[in-house]
C-alpha cells in the first residue's frame, strides 16, 4: 500500500513539473524550453523548444529575448551530403494550425547572439519567444550541460568543454 501511494505521489509531482514548463497564448502551446550551458568566452548560445499551434490561424516564430544576449534569432541547420549549413530565417518559422514544430539540435533552433556571460548549467533562465500574431510569450529555459542533445541528458562523453559556436553572417 505504501509503495502504491508513493508511486502516485511521484507520478503527480512529475505531472506538475511538466505542466510548469508549458506556456500557452492564443492557441500556441510552448513546451519544454531548454538551452545548453556555454563555455567561458562563447559569444552565442542556442535554445530549443516544442511549439504546437492549436489555434485556427498560422503564426510565425520570429525571435525572442534572452538575458545577456544582444538578440534572439530563428535559425535552420541542415545537412547537404557531408556539408552542414546554417542560416538565419529572416521571415521566421511558420507554424500552421494543427502543426507541432520542434526546435532541436541539428535542426531549427533559437540562436542567442552576442552573449555577455556564460549560460550556467542547472539554472532556469527567463526569456521570451516572439510570434508575428500572438506577440511575446514568456518562457523559462532549463539549462542543460554543454553539448546536451536533449533535455536532462547532460554532458556528452567526449571532452566538450572547448566546444564553441562561431556564427558568420
Amino acid at each position: 500500500m505504501k509503495r502504491e501511494i508513493l508511486a502516485i505521489v511521484v507520478s503527480l509531482s512529475m505531472c506538475s513539473v511538466a505542466s510548469a514548463r508549458q506556456f500557452e497564448k492564443d492557441g500556441l502551446v510552448i513546451d519544454n524550453a531548454w538551452t545548453r550551458a556555454t563555455p567561458e568566452g562563447a559569444k552565442n548560445g542556442a535554445g530549443f523548444v516544442t511549439i504546437t499551434n492549436k489555434g485556427k490561424e498560422t503564426d510565425r516564430l520570429t525571435g525572442g529575448t534572452f538575458p545577456d544576449a544582444d538578440e534572439v534569432q530563428v535559425h535552420e541547420m541542415k545537412m547537404d551530403g557531408d556539408r552542414m549549413s546554417m542560416r538565419q530565417m529572416n521571415d521566421g518559422l511558420e507554424i500552421k494550425p494543427g502543426d507541432t514544430v520542434t526546435l532541436s539540435p541539428g535542426g531549427y533552433h533559437l540562436m542567442f547572439v552576442g552573449l555577455k556571460k556564460p549560460i550556467v548549467k542547472g539554472s532556469d533562465v527567463k526569456g521570451s519567444l516572439s510570434f508575428a500574431k500572438a506577440g511575446n510569450v514568456d518562457v523559462d529555459f532549463k539549462v542543460e550541460g554543454i553539448g546536451a542533445m536533449k533535455p536532462e541528458e547532460g554532458k556528452m562523453k567526449s571532452d566538450d568543454s572547448k566546444m564553441m559556436h562561431e556564427h558568420r553572417q
